[in-house]
């Protein structure tokens, strides 16, 4: 059985639809990613698989409970780390998750040892007695992944959990988080827009405007893109595009600032293009498809750096305001 199971998913906001029906499967021990722009409908999803809304349709399962029937005991098999800080900086890091453990209840003889060791874990050991308004961006974030271990979670929730941080930071969060997956079996469900961020998954379903469009490994989905992407810039790209899909037969990909198509056995196709292309080559490159050329195939559009998607969890203490709950 597959450790969480969504099944026609819905998510309305009024006349906005923020998940449009989606199915999907997490399996035990993988790290699985929701790769794709703000507004696609990521945090909605989360927030329903953490019980933090309620979907308008469909179900979703978290370890067997039913996350709208069961919500205490689905809570206590998962850990969650938002977008948005949730420590409080007057503490010490060992007063947060003291505090995190008395709410989650884990029994008391096990509070110091769990403690100690998942921050041994994050490499915050040596610095758990100071105030976390002492911390750097990437120390506070390791510290919100080790409290949401506190409890032996199942699943470990992460919403774009290395936004805003520093590439080498980024990357150490990375390191942390496989070693997490292999020493504590953890499976983690992690939303990211980053597409560097996703080659770290086993798994990538890629959503856009609340839908799945696709759903594979990192592999399986550069496979879709297929051969090798030639980028070129010439000194007349309108009649060097116009010759390159009357004359090669190639299907251009979009981009604003260069000539840009796929074919087969790039290294043999680009020498004779050069030699006999109408229009003069000032530059070329051949790579292999990346997560970035999936998902301009998958959509037609690159990823959007901002979006409009509602954020769940103010929509949820909204709704909780209204009806006095």
């Amino acid at each position: 059985m597959a450790l969480i199971e969504v099944k026609n998913l819905v998510k309305k906001y009024g006349d906005l639809t923020a998940v449009k029906g989606i199915s999907f499967e997490v399996h035990q021990g993988e790290i699985f990613g929701f790769l794709g722009p703000n507004g696609a409908g990521k945090t909605t999803t989360i927030s329903i698989l953490c019980t933090l809304i309620a979907p308008t349709g469909g179900s979703a399962t978290v370890n067997g409970l039913d996350v709208v029937s069961d919500p205490n005991e689905v809570r206590e098999q998962i850990g969650l780390v938002f977008q948005d800080p949730s420590l409080d900086e007057r503490l010490t890091g060992r007063e947060n998750m003291e505090f995190h453990s008395v709410i989650y209840g884990v029994p008391p003889e096990q509070r110091k040892p769990r403690l100690e060791s998942v921050l041994r874990m994050v490499e915050l050991y040596d610095r758990m007695n100071d105030r976390v308004e002492t911390y750097s961006g990437g120390m506070k974030r390791r510290l919100e992944i080790a409290r949401g271990l506190l409890h032996y979670p199942k699943v470990l929730f992460l919403d774009e959990p290395t936004i805003g941080l520093d590439p080498q930071t980024r990357a150490n969060i990375w390191a942390y988080m496989h070693q997490l997956r292999v020493q504590e079996n953890i499976t983690v469900f992690l939303t990211t827009h980053y597409m560097d961020e996703a080659e770290n998954c086993n798994r990538i379903a890629v959503i856009d405007y609340g839908e799945i469009i696709a759903l594979g490994t990192p592999e399986e989905l550069k496979g879709l893109v297929g051969g090798d992407l030639i980028e070129i810039k010439t000194d007349n790209d309108v009649d060097a595009r116009r010759e390159l899909i009357e004359r090669y037969g190639v299907e251009m990909i979009e981009r604003p600032d260069c000539l840009c198509f796929e074919v087969d056995n790039g290294h043999e196709f680009v020498p004779n293009l050069v030699r006999d292309l109408g229009a003069k080559v000032l530059s070329v490159s051949i790579r292999r498809p990346t997560l970035d050329d999936v998902f301009l195939k998958l959509t037609g559009h690159q990823i959007r750096p901002e979006g409009a998607e509602v954020s769940a969890r103010a929509m949820g203490m909204r709704a909780q305001r209204r009806t006095g709950r």
